[in-house]
């Protein structure tokens, strides 16, 4: 699901700066695809945070809280693309806020549960 939301996200960019609707296809398809595959990725998730093997800590608290916020704006992208299509700015003006709101979201909850499964400092060289 990271990759679909962010491929969406940067497909509608590249729809912003060409105005070519193929790239607007192409991100709906992608947020769609992604908000499916969210609201399953976060049942496992939440079932997978439950196991007894798993440390109820505050960091995963934050990634699942995260999680299911991004979510939520996915579906929230994933319903606001069906509005978009009708061209009216302010469905498009939705649709956007969504779907960039929802890349952020992703990105951060993606961020922390690397975090969480390889450590903070995972980034370092």
């Amino acid at each position: 699901p990271i990759a679909l939301v962010l491929a969406a996200a940067g497909a509608e960019i590249i729809a912003i700066r060409t105005r070519q609707v193929s790239w607007r296809a192409i991100a709906v398809a992608n947020v769609r695809m992604g908000a499916a595959t969210g609201a399953l990725t976060l049942i496992a998730g939440w079932g997978l945070a439950t196991a007894p093997f798993v440390e109820a800590t505050p960091s995963l608290a934050w990634h699942r809280w995260t999680g299911v916020t991004a979510v939520a704006a996915t579906i929230g992208a994933a319903l606001a693309s069906r509005r978009s299509q009708v061209q009216s700015r302010r469905s498009l003006v939705v649709y956007r806020g969504a779907l960039f709101g929802a890349a952020a979201l992703v990105a951060i909850a993606g961020h922390l549960g690397a975090a969480l499964v390889w450590g903070t400092e995972f980034l370092k060289p």
